[in-house]
């Protein structure tokens, strides 16, 4: 199985690489040490896997490994960084890549997460794949909350969409301005939110399927 590499600390690149050439069912065919570098030379060499760091000189990891796969869409990226930032993890995922490793990574484990690569597995070091159940644990609890307004309370939120201030939404929803701004209130409360936009923005995100449309 075929493997090339970015990394643009030399030092670093030639450990991997060592790391690498004890594995007897991958050979690593070529190595890069900028995003640049690996949109030119990968095409032709077509690798089955990417090992790709996120901190590269000018272009990203992630902005490599998004263009890279749209140049080799049956290439696996392999995240293998020394951060597991939250934001940058999530960045790197919906740019295409289809692991996420710590170089903290052992030898041993980095040999399972390619074999687990190969078999269409999304191998993380342990405490990413923490932050990713977290995160999605999170967005369900939102979800449910979301789900848990009233008809009312969510004929509120359509209105806000409109852009319609809160005198005009009791006018539309026949409904004195004091009733309203208490539907508000809850809504705020529900969604864990400050402000007409984030009420919104977090009711959408919940939503997906919603439309929009106006309630009449």
């Amino acid at each position: 199985m075929t493997i090339a590499m970015v990394e643009d600390e030399p030092k670093i690149l030639a450990s991997w690489v060592k790391i690498l050439a004890t594995f007897p069912d991958f050979a690593c065919i070529g190595t890069c040490a900028s995003g640049e570098e690996a949109l030119q030379r990968f095409p032709a060499m077509q690798p089955e896997i990417v090992l790709m760091d996120i901190f590269l000189p000018r272009m990203s990891g992630i902005d490599c490994t998004s263009q890279l796969k749209d140049l080799l869409p049956g290439t696996r990226v392999l995240i293998l960084t020394s951060v597991s930032d939250d934001e940058l993890i999530f960045q790197a995922l919906q740019a295409g890549a289809d692991g996420y490793l710590l170089k903290s990574t052992s030898p041993a484990e980095l040999h399972a997460s390619l074999r687990e690569l190969l078999k269409g597995g999304a191998p993380m070091t342990g405490a990413v794949a923490h932050r990713v159940v977290s995160y999605f644990r999170r967005q369900g609890r939102q979800r449910d909350e979301a789900l848990n307004l009233s008809a009312r309370e969510e004929e509120v939120l359509v209105w806000l969409s409109k852009g319609l201030g809160n005198k005009e939404i009791a006018n539309r929803m026949d409904l004195s301005l004091d009733t309203v701004n208490t539907y508000l209130k809850r809504v705020y409360k529900k969604l864990h939110v400050h402000s007409r936009t984030e009420a919104v923005v977090r009711y959408a995100r919940s939503n997906p399927e919603q439309r929009w449309l106006s309630p009449d």
